[in-house]
This record gives structure tokens, C-alpha cells and sequence, in this order.
């Protein structure tokens, strides 16, 4: 009987090992698989993305179409800064081939932005909460000769259904993107690293539109929440949604209309010295779980 129970522990304990052993080894392998997988922060033109490129250690440079991406690591991790072009199409389009061909683990869409809040200065930076596309709009129905009415315009949510925006009335509504919550806290971690201006949460505005008619500015602040516009964000978070990649947007006010602030493109400089402090806590991050 003794050998019989001290032949079942023995087996046990085997069990136990190799279990205990498949499940370190399954451990390590998922680590490893998701360890490969990079960091991608996009910049639309040279100034909001160069700098940051040049940051990377053991970098490459490979093209795509029109769009850069700049291959390196940071502290020994696989970061890409990918330069877009600016526009939504653009955005879009260097979104979905950047995921396809790197299969990145995060996107941070960062850059200079105008500011909508009155509140908020050149050199503060927004930490996209939100991201909203500012330029999907239904306008009135308005036969020939009645004129035109922006202000009666009602916000058109194209993810609504397969079916035509146009005519679905449960379209008629504002599709807000939400930033990660672990790009978020990354982000948040590093505040006072950041000594240019104050950093708040808030809602980025994109369209291909550059609006300086300050009542059309403070029109989208009060409808939508906005804190900036851009001609970026919305797209890259609409595409990293569809392939369920973490997006964060993470931009600086270069002027801001409804207060007087004047364009400084210095600001570019400044937000991607920010990103940088980001993306070195969202690393650390990752590898403590």
C-alpha cells in the first residue's frame, strides 16, 4: 500500500511538473510574441515626426507609397514613428498599411493641433479621451434658393449601420472614438515631465478642414466637446478600431483662434519630447505585466 501511494505522489508531482512547466513555457511564449510586436507613433508632416525618429536606436527607414516609416527600438523595445502626410485620407490609408505589414501592438497619433477651448494655450497639450471626426455632416434639407445653414447641420455617424447614412435616422449622431485607457494612464504617469505648458484630457476634433471662423470654432466646442482640431486623429482611430489596436491621440495647441494665440511650430518639437516620455512609461508598463 505504501508503494502504491508513494508511486501515485511521484506521478503527481510529474504531473504537476509538466503542467506547471507548459503553462511557464505558454507564459513565455505569449510574453515573447507580444514583446515583438511594436509601437507605432505617426506624425503627418516632417516636424511632427522627424524628431522623434531620430530618438530611435538601430533605426531603418522603409517606404510605402507616399508614407515613411522610421524602424528602430527604444530601450530595447520595437518602436516605428511613421510619417503619414497630413489629411484624413492620407491618415487612413498609412493606418491600415502600417498595421497589415507591422502588426503594431499601439498607435499614438500626435502632432500640433489649433486650439477650440479658450482655455487651453500654444503649448498646452490635449491627451485624446476622444477622438471625433468633425467633418462627417448631413446638412439640411434645403430646396433650390433657401440658402445654406452650417449651423443646422446635424452630425452623421457613418459606423451606424452597412446601410446608407444618409437616410437612417439612428445615424444622426456623434461617433466618438475613446482613447486606451493603458495609452491614457502611460500618458498621465508622465505629466510633470512635461514643462511647456499644461496637459489636460479633452476631445480631439479631425477633418480636412482648416477652420479660422471663430463662431464655426466655438460651434464645434459647445455641439462636440472639442478641445482642438486636427486633419488626423479620427482616421487613425477609426482603422485602429477596426483591427483592435490601442489608439491614443496626444496633440499640442500651435495657435489657438479664440484667444489670440499665435502659430509657433516650435510646439511640434515640444509634443514629441512629451511622446517620448510617454512611450518609454507605456513600455515599462508592458513589461512589468
Amino acid at each position: 500500500m505504501k508503494k502504491k501511494l508513494a508511486l501515485f505522489a511521484s506521478l503527481s508531482l510529474l504531473a504537476l511538473s509538466l503542467f506547471t512547466g507548459c503553462s511557464s513555457t505558454s507564459q513565455t511564449a505569449a510574453k515573447e510574441e507580444k514583446a515583438e510586436r511594436p509601437i507605432m507613433i505617426q506624425g503627418p508632416m516632417p516636424i511632427e515626426a522627424e524628431k522623434f525618429a531620430g530618438k530611435l536606436e538601430n533605426v531603418k527607414e522603409e517606404k510605402s507609397g507616399s508614407f515613411v516609416f522610421y524602424i528602430g527600438t527604444l530601450d530595447d523595445y520595437p518602436v516605428i514613428v511613421a510619417k503619414t502626410g497630413k489629411g484624413m485620407e492620407n491618415t487612413a490609408a498609412a493606418t491600415a498599411v502600417a498595421i497589415e505589414k507591422y502588426d503594431p501592438i499601439a498607435i499614438i497619433n500626435q502632432g500640433t493641433s489649433g486650439g477650440h477651448d479658450p482655455e487651453l494655450h500654444v503649448f498646452d497639450i490635449v491627451l485624446g479621451e476622444r477622438t471625433v471626426n468633425l467633418g462627417s455632416l448631413k446638412t439640411a434639407d434645403k430646396a433650390d434658393n433657401e440658402g445654406i445653414d452650417p449651423t443646422v447641420w446635424k452630425p452623421m455617424d457613418l459606423m451606424a449601420s452597412e446601410g446608407s447614412a444618409g437616410e437612417d435616422p439612428n445615424a444622426e449622431k456623434i461617433r466618438y472614438y475613446d482613447g486606451d485607457e493603458d495609452l491614457l494612464e502611460a500618458a498621465k504617469a508622465v505629466k510633470d515631465t512635461y514643462t511647456d505648458g499644461k496637459i489636460v484630457e479633452g476631445t480631439i476634433g479631425s477633418a480636412d478642414v482648416w477652420n479660422n471662423e471663430v463662431d464655426r470654432i466655438q460651434w464645434f466646442h459647445e455641439k462636440y466637446g472639442t478641445s482642438v482640431e486636427e486633419m488626423e486623429g479620427a482616421a487613425a482611430a477609426q482603422i485602429a478600431g477596426a483591427y483592435d489596436v490601442a489608439f491614443l491621440g496626444i496633440r499640442v495647441l500651435s495657435n489657438n483662434k479664440t484667444n489670440g494665440g499665435a502659430y509657433n511650430p516650435e510646439t511640434a518639437s515640444s509634443n514629441q519630447e512629451y511622446v517620448y516620455e510617454v512611450v518609454k512609461e507605456y513600455i515599462s508598463t508592458m513589461e512589468n505585466k
